[in-house]
């Protein structure tokens, strides 16, 4: 397993292109670039985020989802084709990054009625992510669909039913969004299984306010256990908001806790 950090976790203290040379600097090298903006898709920004990530392992992507994600479902040709738009220079800052992976939100699910799932039509849904999935795959990039609690795979069982159909589809576990969606994060672990790409990490403190992993009361231990036994061996990588660490070296001293607990695991 690899550890590293999301620019996500330095958003509002950095721009991406500060972003990356910092946690160079602290001797992170791995990341997942937070895209923030219709500006950061594509060139000519992609050619910039690639002189500068000097020797930071880019492991994936991740758009400001609600930008144009849920639009790539729309029934409408032109909001549908406008988005793809997008969706295509979101991809080449992937390759233009070297990343191989990019983190997916989905639709979102503003109405009450609708995270309930009742009236979730799969089919639909099966048909939609099954052309995301190839044309992510056709600039060789891996689409990774993220559980959510406000998107398209916000509660166990969405994973199990679209990758049932779409050999080709992978998951990104998030352990907050797990908590805040109130099922435990061994559901999703379960039925991503194997098709577990990588995992947003963060822990939670005695308040219950969100922190730096090791600042909290979170059992990494047994998780990273869990994580070997379904044969996982890809990035764990820390995404906090900015509001959650002081000092921006506590994202390699955090990021050091993790490489020792999978170094004794």
């Amino acid at each position: 397993m690899q550890v590293g950090v999301s620019t996500a976790s330095l958003f509002m203290r950095k721009n991406n292109e500060e972003a990356l040379p910092l946690l160079e600097s602290l001797g992170v090298l791995n990341a997942e670039v937070f895209l923030t903006s219709f500006s950061e898709y594509g060139y000519p920004f992609a050619d910039v985020l690639k002189a500068c990530k000097g020797h930071v392992n880019v492991n994936s992507v991740h758009a400001l989802n609600t930008e144009f994600e849920p639009q790539l479902f729309s029934r409408h040709p032109r909001v549908k084709a406008d988005a793809y738009g997008w969706l295509e220079k979101v991809l080449d800052s992937a390759n233009a990054l070297g990343a191989p992976y990019y983190t997916f939100h989905g639709t979102s699910r503003v109405k009450r009625a609708s995270r309930s799932g009742k009236n979730d039509d799969f089919a639909a849904m099966i048909e939609g992510f099954d052309e995301l999935v190839k044309t992510c795959k056709s600039r060789n990039v891996t689409l990774c669909l993220e559980n959510v609690e406000w998107s398209s795979y916000n509660r166990p069982g969405v994973f199990k039913t679209l990758a049932a159909e779409i050999k080709d589809l992978r998951g990104v576990l998030d352990i907050k969004q797990a908590r805040i969606s109130e099922y435990p994060y061994t559901q999703y672990l379960e039925e991503m299984g194997e098709r577990l790409a990588y995992v947003h990490l963060s822990d939670i403190n005695a308040q219950g306010r969100m922190c730096l992993p090791g600042k909290g009361t979170f059992d990494f231990c047994t998780l990273i256990k869990r994580l070997k036994d379904v044969g996982f061996d890809g990035a764990l990588l820390i995404e906090v908001y900015n509001r959650d660490y002081q000092e921006e070296t506590e994202l390699k001293t955090s990021c050091d806790f993790l490489s020792e607990l999978i170094d004794k695991i």
